[in-house]
């Protein structure tokens, strides 16, 4: 606790797309719910962002156990600016991936491929704890998947 504050939780992560109706598909096929989709403008929304004319769309999606969840945004104005390569390397500086617990790492894995997700290395395993791999989705997105083996 730092002077007697402290949060409550963490709401949500926000990732900018370019195209979110892919980026929605890929969190949807990786298990996450769709919570809501809505276009947001007005000047409520330029000053919280301290940018000018913002109209957006969003979906925010959320794990199926209802703890955590995504606001994917597509910025129509001002337009999205990249600030790295498109498919930087782990080691880039800043927010590098996400991570989810999965059940079947394979299965997961075989889906999320299906709609065009790459993976980074290789699925490798940890002790006897567990399978791990960094898979490359829409927008260059890194996700970590785990699979907990005992």
């Amino acid at each position: 606790m730092l002077g007697g504050m402290t949060i409550q939780r963490m709401d949500n992560v926000g990732i900018v797309v370019d195209d979110l109706e892919a980026a929605t598909a890929f969190f949807i096929e990786l298990g996450m719910e769709l919570d809501g989709e809505a276009p947001v403008e007005g000047a409520w929304v330029d000053r919280v962002v301290g940018l000018d004319g913002v109209r957006v769309d969003i979906a925010m999606v959320r794990t199926p156990d209802g703890h955590s969840r995504l606001e994917l945004t597509k910025f129509h104005t001002p337009a999205a600016a990249r600030a790295e390569p498109i498919n930087a390397p782990a080691n880039t500086l800043g927010i590098r991936r996400i991570m989810f617990a999965v059940d079947d790492i394979a299965d997961v894995l075989a889906r999320l491929q299906a709609r065009g997700a790459e993976l980074v290395g290789e699925v490798e395993q940890y002790e006897d704890s567990y399978r791990l791999c960094y898979v490359r989705g829409p927008e260059g997105i890194i996700v970590a998947l785990a699979e907990q083996l005992s």
